[in-house]
């Protein structure tokens, strides 16, 4: 069962215009999220959930699945404090390194399944 969950309507065009930017490690992992449907479920990308917007997003399993670029590196207190309002809606998140995705997305790839498989509804 989906959750509706509440979004900025003003986001949405913040979201389309990411997309239109993506960075070579969200590509990459794009890529891999659409054309496989890990374990059967969808992904969306630049997801608006609340005041915030996600990497990519599996409704079905409240799952969003976060990139932290060179700038993160600065920001780690500030996202967690971001993390916490989609986390009180039921939102799970996997954070990942640009870089580890660039070097390894068939691992990342893995974890992300391996999450699926342990946490999907009904397994």
């Amino acid at each position: 069962m989906r959750v509706r969950l509440p979004y900025n309507p003003r986001l949405k065009a913040l979201a389309r215009e990411l997309r239109n930017k993506s960075t070579l490690a969200e590509i990459v992992l794009w890529q891999q999220l659409k054309i496989c449907k890990r374990q059967g479920y969808d992904f969306h990308r630049q997801k608006p959930i609340d005041e915030y917007i996600v990497d990519f997003f599996a409704a079905e399993l409240m799952l969003a699945a976060e990139l932290d670029g060179e700038s993160h590196k600065l920001k780690g207190a500030e996202d967690e404090a971001r993390q916490r309002r989609p986390e009180k809606l039921g939102v799970r998140f996997l954070r990942f390194t640009e870089a580890d995705v660039r070097s390894k997305v068939d691992a990342i790839v893995l974890a992300i399944d391996r999450w699926i498989i342990a946490n999907a509804p009904g397994r």
